[in-house]
């Protein structure tokens, strides 16, 4: 059994959590403090990937990244780079589809912040960069990590932006979800099971670990 499809999910998940991570707490703290109709408007560009079809996702995309296109045919002239068909290229789709579900988290937990604490940091003399670091976030934290969690899981079985833009190439772009589909269609129906199986239990793992770092968000309220 070939394993690159669950390292190159792994990594291509792990990765995406990490670059939503910072922009999802960036846009949330930022957009928090626009007003009410601009923010509005974010808010609805932002959380848009969260309700469109993925294979949609994957299509806005090509027409952005795909070799013919400006930023791609940019990159493929300047630098001899592809952005698509490649396995960096699933970072892309992953990232844009999940980022709502950090930015929307990052947002909940950042709203339930008690501002009375930022305003009492300020009359001692502290930073506001200060105040974000050392006080905001760890007081959101748990909010936060769940975010992370969750965008890891979903970026893990994310399929139909990821098929689009990098395709399915056994040892170069393979993730265990187009693996599936894959072995699906080709027949190997074992093998297609044994994938599906893995992910239900690294999702699983992933649902459990949110569920524990909610349990003491419960118990404070």
């Amino acid at each position: 059994m070939e394993l690159f499809p669950l390292y190159n999910s792994l990594r291509i998940a792990a990765i995406s959590a990490v670059i939503v991570f910072f922009l999802g707490i960036a846009a949330a703290y930022y957009i928090a403090k626009t007003p009410r109709v601009i923010k509005g408007i974010l808010d609805v560009v932002f959380t848009l990937p969260l309700v469109l079809p993925p294979t949609v996702v994957g299509y806005l995309l090509l027409l952005v990244l795909g070799p013919k296109r400006a930023v791609g045919l940019y990159f493929l002239d300047t630098f001899d780079i592809r952005l698509t068909m490649q396995w960096w290229s699933a970072i892309f789709a992953v990232t844009v589809v999940v980022f709502p579900l950090m930015y929307r988290t990052a947002r909940g937990a950042f709203e339930r912040f008690d501002e009375n604490l930022a305003d009492a940091g300020r009359t001692l003399g502290l930073s506001n960069t200060y105040i974000f670091w050392r006080i905001r976030l760890p007081y959101c934290k748990q909010g936060i990590i769940a975010g992370v969690v969750l965008s890891f899981a979903r970026a893990l079985g994310e399929y139909g932006a990821t098929s689009m833009i990098a395709g399915y190439t056994p040892g170069k772009t393979a993730t265990i979800s187009t693996a599936v589909y894959q072995l699906w269609r080709t027949g190997n129906d074992e093998l297609a099971l044994k994938w599906v199986l893995i992910n239900i239990a690294i999702s699983a793992v992933v649902l459990l670990c949110v569920n524990l770092l909610e349990r003491p968000q419960r118990r404070r309220g």
